[in-house]
């Protein structure tokens, strides 16, 4: 604006070019500034707009209004803007019409036909692509008050009108009934027709936000080993991309109405990883069990949740849940609960009393600040920086693995803040040992071996990248749908290649080099496997890691003090107990190095019993065998029922003088069921 008024022509290319750029890296980064821009009417098309209007001042302030020029940006940016509406029109209707009432994986729709998406490059960010689409207008304009030339000026604006109005035209052949996904009805027929023929016996039911799919993707090899007929029901579209590979049927329906009126007769077990309104649409059900499993268990209010009381049955890892819900009085009674082990847990090795490196490796993996936002939960904020600089500052050198919870700085930025800090803490830590002579020559002599795992992981995971990927590049939701089938042969190879990635990651690095671990790869369990010893906060994590027999620590955030602190916390009976000075580490460190400095090692292996369970039978062998105690107490249940509502109505019938009009049993059984699904409340 300053450039229009003064005016200065240079200055304002260059402020405009600024502009331009400055919009393309915030959608480029996904920046929560565009978002803020717009609560204050600042939005993508007027931020273009008032560029278009600044343009005009400019050609004013030039002393040009009343040259041809003028009328013709004018005019161009009037029809432009009005060019916008069909086109943005156009876009939302065939997304409109490519969204389905379901977005599955491995569920067979071939019932229905469901075209190829529209190419990716045409309804991917479209609004901004169609406003960039004013630069050739822009620069023909400037450069004609420039060179004093105006039939560049008239080519800009040729070009800008031309694009537009191509790309509008572009989109309308996608809007033909061929290249739309068939309606909704169409859709939950073939579902319909695909449960009736597959008749899933065990589901895991799951609703959560963006950023919870790693609740699902735990127990997603779990379902692959249960037995009978499992399925996985979801609620939320945008965390279907997020789920791991898997060769469990995935069903996803976000509107309540449209799951309450499936056919889900067949299911006998339902499983709930968390705890949120929409399962009301599940537990609704009478003719299934339902069964809470949680998403980790340990010490937390969360593990209590008097809203469990809804289910059938609780299950937990060990005795040490079932002792948790009495202490918690929460209303879920000791009978109602099933110790089931952690199948996921699996994968973790077992402490060998021995260092995997020449030095010892801590993995500091504290939890987030929590939906309460307590200072006790998470060590970040008052112990964070002071557990990670002594470890950086250890007397005997060791190598420290950093892994934040995902949700690290989700509500509290301090904490946020504090895990930023902390990696920059790594990163010096590593750049001051990069400079030591001893560290120096151990790099130098493994530089050509990291160098191939290097190499090996780019491989990796450019052949993991086109397997992961649910049909070809650009496809839509509804394409994936229809091609996203299980081929055992590829998930085999898939589940190689992580093994693979893994072991190259952890080689692609020096052994004496610290690490954050930020990302959802290498997975906490790997994270594990590779660590000696772990320092956290109250959470799974904690009762996950004791499946390693590993000495650990936990952090006193609260100052509860150590005696309280571990009456009130049954997975740190096993742990040497930090307070916010983390001067307590040292016992850690010589439990690490040396076995018979591990004071707590006995102890670790009673309380792995009483959070966990015996090793024997194994988890899995518990958990299959819930599911089918379960599936029994299920059909009791529902041949009870039919039997009661078959000798009523019998009854009925004796009493009749004719007996015309009657209905046959079943028949009853459906109308009671479906008075029941009329009645349901439906959570919001």
């Amino acid at each position: 604006m300053l450039a229009a008024l003064l005016p200065n022509l240079w200055f304002f290319a260059a402020a405009g070019a600024v502009t331009y750029l400055a919009d393309w890296y915030l959608h480029q980064k996904n920046s929560y500034l565009i978002n803020r821009l717009s609560k204050v009417r600042a939005g993508l098309s007027i931020r273009f707009l008032l560029r278009q209007l600044l343009l005009i001042l400019l050609l004013a302030r030039e002393g040009l209004a009343e040259q041809p020029v003028f009328y013709a940006a004018v005019a161009c940016f009037l029809l432009f803007y009005g060019l916008q509406a069909p086109q943005g029109a156009l876009a939302t209707l065939i997304r409109l019409r490519r969204t389905m009432p379901v977005v599955t994986r491995n569920i067979d729709l071939n019932a229905v036909r469901i075209p190829d998406a529209p190419p990716h490059a045409l309804l991917s960010r479209s609004a901004e692509k169609m406003l960039h689409l004013d630069i050739p207008a822009m620069a023909g304009v400037i450069a004609a008050v420039a060179t004093g030339r105006e039939a560049i000026g008239y080519a800009g604006v040729a070009t800008t009108l031309a694009l537009g109005l191509l790309y509008t035209l572009v989109l309308v052949p996608h809007l033909r009934r061929r290249r739309r996904v068939p309606g909704a009805g169409a859709v939950l027929k073939a579902v319909g027709t695909w449960l009736g023929e597959y008749q899933p016996t065990v589901a895991l039911y799951f609703s959560g936000s963006d950023d919870s799919a790693y609740q699902v993707n735990m127990w997603l090899e779990t379902m692959e080993q249960t037995e009978g007929r499992p399925l996985i029901i979801m609620r939320e579209r945008t965390l279907v991309p997020k789920l791991n590979p898997t060769s469990v049927p995935i069903l996803c329906v976000p509107g309540g109405q449209h799951l309450m009126a499936m056919d889900f007769s067949s299911v006998r077990v339902t499983l709930y990883a968390a705890n949120v309104g929409k399962n009301i649409h599940m537990l609704r059900v009478p003719t299934m069990k339902h069964v809470f499993i949680g998403h980790g268990d340990s010490d937390k209010l969360a593990s209590v949740n008097p809203f469990s009381k809804v289910y059938d049955e609780v299950w937990t890892a060990g005795r040490a849940g079932r002792d948790r819900y009495a202490l918690a009085d929460v209303g879920v009674r000791d009978d109602d609960i099933v110790e089931v082990g952690r199948p996921q847990l699996a994968p973790i090795t077992t402490w060998t009393g021995t260092t995997r490196n020449p030095i010892p490796t801590i993995l500091y993996a504290p939890t987030w600040e929590g939906w309460d936002n307590n200072p006790g939960n998470t060590s970040l904020l008052l112990a964070g920086e002071n557990i990670m600089k002594r470890l950086l500052d250890a007397p005997h050198p060791v190598r420290v693995i950093y892994k934040p919870h995902p949700f690290t700085g989700l509500v509290n930025k301090k904490a946020k803040a504090v895990d930023e800090r902390i990696q920059k803490m790594v990163a010096a830590a590593n750049a001051a040992r990069a400079g030591d002579p001893r560290w120096a020559r151990e790099a130098a002599a493994a530089e050509s071996a990291q160098a191939e795992a290097r190499a090996e992981l780019t491989r990796i995971e450019t052949r993991l990248a086109r397997l992961t990927a649910p049909g070809r590049k650009g496809g839509d939701e509804a394409e994936e749908s229809r091609v996203s089938l299980a081929d055992p042969e590829r998930l085999a190879t898939i589940k190689r290649l992580r093994a693979e990635w893994n072991d190259a990651y952890w080689r692609s690095f020096g052994w004496w080099e610290h690490r954050a671990v930020t990302g959802p790869e290498p997975v906490l369990y790997d994270c594990f496997n590779e660590a000696d010893g772990m320092v956290s906060d109250i959470s799974s994590v904690v009762s996950d890691f004791i499946a390693s027999g590993k000495p650990y620590a936990v952090t006193d955030s609260a100052g509860l003090g150590a005696d309280e602190f571990r009456r009130q916390n049954t997975a740190v009976r096993a742990a040497v107990i930090l307070t916010n000075s983390a001067a307590e580490l040292d016992e850690l460190l010589a439990a690490v190095a040396d076995p018979a400095a591990d004071r707590l090692a006995a102890e670790r292996g009673r309380l792995k019993r009483y959070l966990l369970g015996a090793d024997e039978p194994t988890s899995i062998e518990r958990f299959n065998a819930a599911v089918r105690t379960l599936t029994a107490r299920a059909e009791a249940r529902n041949q009870g029922v039919a039997q009661r509502l078959a000798g009523q109505r019998l009854g009925e019938l004796d009493q009749e003088a004719d007996g015309a009009g009657a209905e046959p049993p079943g028949a009853a059984l459906g109308t009671v069921a479906e008075k029941g699904a009329e009645e349901a409340p439906v959570a919001t």
